[in-house]
């Protein structure tokens, strides 16, 4: 466990790609990771853990089955486990702050070529 800071942007910062999340900080079970979202993801849930989006730059659509929220930068928005949902970045990239047990996994229920098994740590 570490007791340094961690500098949003300059962690974005050390990454470009999509879809990845990676993992910024443990706290107990629940891990804070970091993710770059470009356009829309898969439709997935949780069986068993809910889900924080902080979004820190940018715009994001959460889609549920039944409703749209839009969530912008200082905003954030929790999914309760078993709802079906389906994240995408409005108006190009949007970067945000995950709050999860660390035993999620980012599709959730699908398998899909953006599952990540393993993800990595920043630092």
């Amino acid at each position: 466990m570490t007791t340094d800071k961690v500098n949003l942007a300059d962690a974005f910062a050390t990454f470009d790609d999509h879809w990845n999340p990676r993992v910024a900080g443990d706290i107990n079970d629940f891990q804070v990771k970091l993710v770059k979202l470009d356009g829309k993801f898969d439709w997935h849930h949780h069986d068993m853990e809910d889900e924080l989006f902080l979004v820190v730059a940018g715009r994001m659509k959460m889609a549920f089955r039944d409703r749209d929220v839009i969530v912008g930068p200082g905003e954030f928005i929790i999914v309760p486990h078993g709802t079906e949902h389906c994240p995408e970045a409005l108006d190009g990239e949007c970067h945000v702050l995950l709050l999860e047990p660390n035993s999620t996994r980012n599709t959730g229920n699908v398998e899909t070529d953006r599952t990540r098994r393993k993800l990595e740590r920043i630092r």
